[in-house]
């Protein structure tokens, strides 16, 4: 019989909800349960803990079919009775009029994301990061791999940025870390999907177009002298 050991927390798209699995001995997934209390996620995708305070945040893809430039994927950290508004509203307070019957009264309570990313960008893994082995502007904040559109002209995302961390919270303008994977006229030559850290402190970023693993590290001249 197996027996549960530990939770771990899962995102599950389009149903708005995390949930957790509980593992057994031998790794088998016997038993899912969606925690409402992370709520309103349209398509939530990685998952991660911030370094200072342990919150947890995920990165979220916005919903489709209201134009290019709409709705933004975003960055988020979510607590206990979060709700951000899936499906009756987008990026907090935004009401959806394709969704009926609307729920005003959940539409009132929903929460604005905390950073937003691009719209349509296909943000997918993140990562924490605070350390001095990189130069001193990604000291602290969070690596995130952004898969790229594919229903948006111009094309977004198909890069990895780095979203600068403040006191818990994001602070300032995006910085690119990868690009270069699609070329003038549109060609894809890679999607960056997860992304993690080694031991080394290396940016390590899953390409699943290029089929490669891209090891991404700062160059001897702009590290931090101690």
């Amino acid at each position: 019989m197996l027996k549960p050991v530990k939770p771990v927390l899962k995102a599950v798209g389009k149903w708005s909800a995390l949930s957790i699995k509980f593992l057994g001995h031998d790794h088998l997934i016997y038993k899912m349960f969606i925690v409402c209390g992370y709520g309103g996620l349209c398509n939530p995708n990685g998952l991660a803990w911030e370094l200072d305070n342990g919150t947890l945040w995920t990165v979220v893809n916005g919903r489709d079919g209201i134009g290019s430039d709409l709705v933004p994927d975003y960055l988020a950290s979510v607590t206990d009775g979060s709700f951000f508004g899936w499906p009756y509203s987008y990026f907090g307070r935004h009401w959806d009029e394709r969704v009926q019957p609307q729920r005003p009264y959940l539409i009132a309570k929903a929460s604005a994301p905390d950073y937003a990313l691009g719209s349509h960008t296909g943000s997918l893994g993140l990562v924490f990061t605070k350390n001095t082995i990189w130069p001193a502007h990604f000291n602290n904040g969070v690596f995130i791999g952004q898969h790229g559109s594919w229903n948006r002209e111009p094309r977004s995302g198909y890069r990895v940025i780095f979203v600068p961390f403040k006191n818990g919270k994001p602070f300032g303008m995006t910085l690119d870390v990868l690009t270069g994977f699609f070329s003038a006229d549109g060609e894809a030559f890679g999607r960056p999907v997860g992304d993690i850290l080694d031991k080394q402190s290396a940016l390590l970023v899953a390409d699943d177009v290029g089929n490669t693993i891209w090891r991404v590290t700062a160059t001897s001249s702009s590290k931090q002298s101690n």
